[in-house]
């Protein structure tokens, strides 16, 4: 195959061969080193972000336990747990009136329970979750059943019920409250150890004045954590449980901290909190400054549970809601889990992520690796897992597109300047081969162009040699044929102008095309005949160059009118000068346009005689019907009109009148609304009597 090349052709490949080799292993070494060293920066910043993220959530955790350590031994917290027990067992004998337990009913049927059902499978039993003693109906119809309203339940000091309790909780509630409010939390509860009756909560929920070893929810997350603490039974101890759904916020998500109160070396409370998600997700999320802390448009930190399921919120639902739900249809998450976060707007015990990454932390790893994340789409990730009770596992992760990003830009540029420094070298090399070949071949790209029909073509040769001459010789045969080319184009044009000003265009079209018996009817123009009373005793009185160049000055005046109102000039004869609408281009309006025509050639005659000191008078006849157009002639053609309508519209221009356009009864019928028209005695032309005249007086 190479012995078939020409010396030019192989010295083109070898130089190629060569180039592009070398440019392709520098390439593929860079690319694979910047990959190799932007990944190990990339998991380095992930695990700096996550081992920094892991230390804030434990020294939450640490901050959290002191906080309800430190209350649950404040003297005023003490005397609160004794006086809300001792006030609350007071209400044993309480007496319920029946309209109460009927509000109570009306409360669980119509507030509680639909809002539960929302969230719930099945359809919750409302008497499962009714208070079922004494004290507990009371409290709840004093404290929660009077609103719905959870702001307005925590503002209420005293329900001036007279009751003990209710003056225990004047005393307290205004110092818990504002703890509760202090630390953002959702709720706050005091609870009987003996008993598990549920004495307090800040925020009155179905929950207070409850039972937590007997009661509807003595197996919620509240119970479980009050247990651990009544089993655990030591000073200082705190229990914590994971988020779950919690019924008496409808199955919202709730983790509760929990430690015991002691006097005396007695435990005479459990005090327990309902810890918010606000202040964990300001940690994963770095309070919405993603691209602050390096995680650009892409990266964030979450937790998830040893359930699989996320302990904050996602990125991606906060940012770009729409795209995150989108992303979870096509990972064929069920449409019932995507519109329980879109309505709860959180992911938090809702969203699955049961990747590698969670499955090696949850085994207590630690390490990066890229895995397809919870939207499956491939991310970097750090992930590890948290000391203490918490179980949770932390993960920092970025898009791999994102991450990878000037790595694909670094390929995209080294293709591009591999695509250049080739088309560099080929170029040189096509330089150099061809250096003796160019005066031929532009000697043969002059000689094509000219075959095609360009004829504005000049070969440049800078040498001296014989290319040279027999360029100028090409370029000498060049410029004669483009003086003859260019005679005839002139000639050519000069023909096309007069064949133009003679004729209609469409009908300067068909001579052109060869046609010569050239001849149309129309059934409706309207033809106007005008002529210059007094001209012919003027012509007597100036020199012949004279009446021609003022008789010229009209015409062309009559000319400019009648093409700003789209009427054609037929002819002029002497002083005379024909003209019509609607036949080349069918006009509806071509009667009026003739008229204002007319009009207008009055004044300009008038405006003529004031500037010449002049006495001509324009008479002008107008008609309009049916008239043949034709070719008349061959050497020496003319285009004309003929018919009745053409000798009626000449007829009422010989018997007009001066400075006047004399018009038949079509035209008054159609333009009476226009124009003043004065009637004339009848008239007769030929065969055709009593024709009726108007006048048109300018």
């Amino acid at each position: 195959m190479l012995r078939n090349l020409s010396i030019q052709s192989k010295t083109t490949l070898m130089l190629l061969a060569v180039s592009i080799s070398s440019i392709l292993v520098i390439a593929l070494i860079g690319y694979e080193s910047g990959k190799t060293a932007l990944r190990r920066s990339i998991f380095n910043q992930l695990t700096s972000l996550r081992e920094a993220k892991i230390q804030e959530l434990q020294d939450l955790s640490q901050r959290t336990d002191r906080q309800i350590h430190v209350l649950s031994i404040n003297p005023t917290l003490i005397q609160a747990a004794q006086a809300f027990k001792g006030s609350y067992n007071e209400l044993t004998k309480a007496s319920i009136p029946p309209q109460w337990n009927i509000a109570i009913s009306q409360y669980y049927e119509k507030e509680f329970i639909p809002k539960l059902a929302e969230n719930s499978q099945g359809e919750p039993n409302a008497a499962t979750y009714q208070p079922s003693t004494p004290q507990d109906r009371y409290l709840q119809y004093q404290y929660t059943i009077k609103s719905s309203d959870f702001e307005e339940k925590v503002l209420i000091d005293n329900p001036q019920d007279g009751s003990t309790f209710s003056k225990v909780h004047q005393q307290f509630h205004p110092f818990l409250r504002e703890y509760v409010e202090t630390y953002e939390l959702e709720d706050l509860f005091i609870i009987d150890p003996e008993t598990g009756n549920v004495v307090y909560t800040t925020y009155k929920g179905t929950d207070f004045a409850t039972n937590l070893k007997t009661g509807p929810f003595s197996e919620s997350v509240l119970a479980k954590a009050f247990r651990k603490v009544v089993e655990e039974g030591e000073d200082q101890f705190v229990a914590f449980v994971d988020f779950e759904p919690y019924r008496p916020s409808h199955n919202d998500p709730a983790a509760i901290q929990a430690t015991p109160v002691f006097k005396d070396g007695k435990m005479i409370a459990v005090l327990a909190l309902q810890a918010s998600s606000v202040e964990l997700n300001n940690i994963m999320t770095s309070r919405a400054r993603w691209k602050e802390v390096g995680l650009g448009d892409s990266g964030e930190t979450y937790v998830v549970g040893p359930d699989y399921f996320m302990r904050s919120d996602s990125r991606f639902l906060t940012e770009e809601p729409e795209k995150y739900f989108a992303a979870l249809e096509t990972q064929g998450v069920p449409k019932s889990e995507i519109e329980r976060i879109r309505e709860l707007e959180s992911t938090i015990l809702n969203q699955e992520v049961k990747t590698e990454a969670v499955e090696a932390a949850l085994q207590g790893q630690r390490g990066t690796r890229i895995v397809d994340d919870y939207r499956g789409i491939p991310v970097l990730s750090a992930y590890g897992p948290l000391e203490g009770d918490h179980n949770w596992v932390l993960l920092a992760e970025i898009d791999e597109s994102e991450a990878f990003a000037p790595i694909q830009a670094f390929q995209r540029r080294v293709l591009i300047t591999t695509v250049l420094i080739v088309l560099v070298v080929t170029l040189a090399a096509l330089l150099l081969s061809h250096l003796f070949v160019r005066p031929i071949r532009l000697l043969n790209q002059g000689f094509d162009r000219f075959s095609k029909g360009n004829t504005d073509v000049k070969v440049e040769i800078d040498s001296k040699d014989e290319f040279h001459e027999l360029a100028q010789s090409f370029n000498q045969m060049v410029q004669v044929l483009q003086k003859k080319t260019q005679q005839l184009q002139e000639t050519s044009q000069e023909n096309e102008e007069l064949l133009l000003s003679i004729l209609p265009g469409p009908v300067a079209q068909r001579i052109k095309k060869g046609e010569d018996k050239i001849a149309d009817s129309f059934p409706n123009v309207t033809v106007l005949f005008a002529d210059l009373l007094g001209f012919s005793d003027f012509a007597e009185t100036v020199s012949a160059d004279e009446t021609v160049a003022l008789l010229n000055e009209l015409v062309s005046a009559f000319d400019e009118a009648a093409d700003r109102h789209g009427v054609e000039k037929v002819k002029t004869i002497g002083s005379g000068y024909m003209a019509v609408s609607g036949l080349s281009v069918p006009r509806l309006d071509h009667t009026k346009r003739v008229v204002d025509f007319a009009t207008e050639m009055v004044q300009i005659v008038q405006r003529f005689n004031q500037t010449r000191q002049t006495q001509l008078q324009a008479r002008i006849g107008v008609n309009s019907g049916p008239v043949v157009a034709g070719i008349v002639g061959r050497s020496k053609f003319i285009y004309d009109l003929w018919g009745d309508t053409v000798n009626i519209a000449h007829h009422m221009q010989t018997e007009g009148q001066g400075d006047s356009i004399q018009v038949t009864a079509s035209i008054h019928d159609q333009l009476k609304d226009f124009y003043e028209f004065r009637h004339v005695n009848e008239t007769s032309l030929g065969k055709k009597e009593g024709l009726e005249t108007w006048l048109i007086k300018v």
